[in-house]
């Protein structure tokens, strides 16, 4: 496995790197203080997962996102001293997996790591035979893991994509917000139901002009996948 470590200071790189080795031995690490070198060494290098600081000393951490997000779907989790709920949310929104706020423990980085890592090779346990899910102009193909509003790509990020997957295999059933991080991140206990919640809301946002109350979600109960408008299709 392959980190990917962008940090302003680099008395906190050796820290992050260290955590992951005591994880895992045979990992390698590399690590730049620099927003550009980082979005070349993504390109590059190939990481598995990217730890990325917002306070980097020529652009910031959301821009190193953002081209990155261009060209690569790499598991990236931001680990940073920026901690207004504005920040997580542009985060968030910008594609980011998690969005980790120091000081941090490593017990926490590497839970959340891990769940990342998972997620973004996990295959479901989807068969072969599965045929795409159609709801309206909406499409997911499960064995390509695309999804595609009107004949056009949507971009989901992996945990957009699993939020929706998890929904759409529970169709008609109530999923609460433990659940979801069960599933997710593993039952850590260290996800709030507000970052759930607005996985939910820029999921939503992202599917506008699917029918209407696709994913329904009641106070107390949670949400789930409304099956009254979906069809299965092996097209």
């Amino acid at each position: 496995m392959k980190v990917l470590i962008i940090e302003d200071s680099a008395d906190t790189i050796h820290p992050i790197s260290a955590v992951f080795k005591l994880r895992w031995p045979t990992c390698t690490t590399i690590s730049t203080t620099k927003g550009v070198k980082g979005v070349a060494l993504a390109e590059n290098e190939s990481p598995d997962i990217i730890i990325l600081e917002v306070d980097l000393p020529d652009i910031d951490g959301f821009d190193v996102l953002r081209q990155i997000r261009m060209f690569s779907e790499v598991p990236i989790v931001f680990l940073t001293e920026r901690g207004d709920e504005k920040d997580i949310i542009r985060g968030l929104e910008g594609g980011a997996d998690d969005y980790i706020v120091k000081p941090f423990s490593a017990p926490e980085l590497l839970a959340r790591a891990g769940a990342a890592l998972r997620r973004s090779g996990l295959r479901d346990g989807i068969e072969e035979s599965t045929p795409p899910l159609v709801s309206g102009d909406l499409t997911i193909d499960f064995q390509s893991k695309e999804v595609t509003l009107k004949g056009e790509p949507v971009h989901l990020t992996t945990t957009e994509y699993q939020i929706l997957y998890y929904l759409m295999r529970n169709p008609g059933k109530w999923v609460n917000h433990g659940s979801l991080e069960q599933w997710i991140w593993g039952g850590q206990g260290t996800v709030d139901s507000s970052v759930i919640r607005r996985y939910i809301y820029q999921l939503r946002r992202k599917l506008n002009g699917t029918p209407p109350r696709l994913i329904v979600n009641v106070p107390g109960k949670g949400y789930k996948f409304n099956p009254a408008i979906s069809r299965l299709s092996t097209v």
